[in-house]
């Protein structure tokens, strides 16, 4: 327990490191797994995108956002029960929403490939290069 005048600032900058740190790696297997996947185009690939290479750095990036967003709760004087009884639901119900998301768009990938994907709107033109009709 700590007193308004001593918040836990330690905790706000291991969970600021602990999302950016996660984060980093997560984009960083994603973009592999995924040029990996542009080049031969095999299931095996992804499957590793739902696998355990993604979700470690995907569960550490969730973890980092649910201790920063406790912590700058409780600077603002709020208990540690009440900041964490707000961040962890909350963090829980994000994350799952996001790798909901990214379950279905890897179902879309397996299903109808790049193009039944629009990869602007999602950005992800820059990581999986684009082949153009001419080519085939």
């Amino acid at each position: 327990m700590y007193n308004s005048a001593d918040p836990p600032l330690l905790l706000l900058v291991a969970g600021l490191f602990i999302g950016i740190t996660s984060c980093t790696a997560f984009v960083v297997t994603l973009k592999q797994l995924l040029k990996e996947w542009s080049k031969n185009r095999s299931t095996r690939n992804l499957a590793n995108l739902r696998g355990t290479q993604v979700f470690f750095p995907f569960s550490g990036v969730a973890l980092g956002i649910c201790i920063f967003l406790a912590s700058c709760l409780q600077v603002f004087a709020f208990s540690g029960i009440i900041a964490y009884g707000f961040s962890i639901p909350l963090t829980v119900l994000m994350a799952g929403l996001v790798w909901y998301q990214l379950t279905r768009l890897f179902n879309q990938l397996e299903e109808r490939g790049l193009r039944g994907i629009d990869l602007d709107d999602l950005s992800l033109g820059k990581i999986i290069p684009q082949q153009n009709p001419q080519d085939n």
